[in-house]
């Protein structure tokens, strides 16, 4: 079953558009905005499945450099 989540990333002063450069090549990457608020990105990825969704994100988005932190929301429901 698909499984897509809302991932919010905060960066490092003045690493927002090179952290969402870097996200909009990455594979499963539905869409990437900047955003205002507590967080500077808003990336929705959709993945084949839980665990894939996972590694994505802790062996691609946690490792840019630039990244400080990371909330992932997974959708539950339409």
């Amino acid at each position: 079953m698909a499984t897509k989540a809302f991932i919010l990333i905060e960066t490092a002063v003045g690493k927002t558009r090179e952290v969402a450069n870097v996200l909009s090549e990455l594979g499963g990457m539905k869409s990437v905005d900047v955003v205002t608020g507590p967080y500077d990105i808003i990336a929705v990825i959709d993945a084949p499945d839980i665990n894939t969704m996972g590694g994505l994100v802790t062996e691609k988005i946690h490792t840019i450099s630039g990244v400080v932190r990371t909330v992932t929301c997974v959708a539950v429901g339409g």
